[in-house]
């Protein structure tokens, strides 16, 4: 595995991943290791953009749409990620197994029709390791309950989210050394320190 990985930090609303991302992010600047963090939908300022459409509450698209969306925001990302592909450690809030576990275990959207364009996009762009975050309805309803603003993906029900993190762990399942599991229904500390080691090991 290169030691400049491309990481990413997965998992459904409320299951940790942003907190975690970002300890990660204030672990490597304290160590004075160079990396690029971004999130999607978002990231360059076009994706930024699109971002602001797909979340916005008062957007209704059709499933179809939606992937396209996701999928024109990853496409704005890719010179971006080229540029420090294996020169910088790529920190990544959301990426493809997002897209295939909301758009086709969630949504029902086909999934040849996601990895064709996915696979269209991304080229030699390969990620090295993901994060999962999973979480339990009860803490996931806690955590959305503390958010200032919840945006039109926070607003599904819940067996529409318990579609997509079955799907995230099918996912999981079928690389698991590309991935370690982190049950966010245990203390932020014990992940925190679970993550950094794992991290150590990936980079060194």
């Amino acid at each position: 595995m290169s030691k400049k990985p491309v990481i990413v930090f997965e998992g459904i609303e409320g299951s940790g991943k942003s907190f975690h991302i970002n300890n990660v992010a204030k672990y490597l600047k304290k160590k004075k290791i160079g990396f690029i963090k971004l999130r999607e939908p978002g990231g360059s300022k076009n994706s930024e953009k699109i971002r602001k459409i797909i979340l916005d509450n008062k957007s209704k698209f059709n499933n179809n749409t939606d992937l396209l969306l996701y999928l024109a925001s990853r496409s704005e990302n890719i010179n971006l990620l080229n540029k420090f592909y294996k020169k910088k450690i790529i920190l990544i809030d959301r990426f493809v197994d997002s897209t295939i576990a909301y758009q086709h275990y969630g949504m029902n959207v086909n999934l040849r029709f996601i990895k064709i364009i996915n696979k269209f996009i991304l080229k030699n762009f390969k990620v090295n390791f993901t994060f999962l975050n999973i979480v339990n309805k009860k803490n996931m309803l806690l955590r959305l309950k503390k958010r200032k603003k919840l945006n039109r993906y926070d607003k599904f029900n819940q067996n529409f989210y318990s579609k997509v993190q079955k799907g995230f762990i099918k996912l999981a399942k079928k690389e698991s050394k590309k991935y370690m599991i982190i049950n966010s229904n245990l203390t932020k500390k014990i992940n925190q320190n679970l993550i950094i080691k794992k991290l150590d090991n990936l980079i060194k």
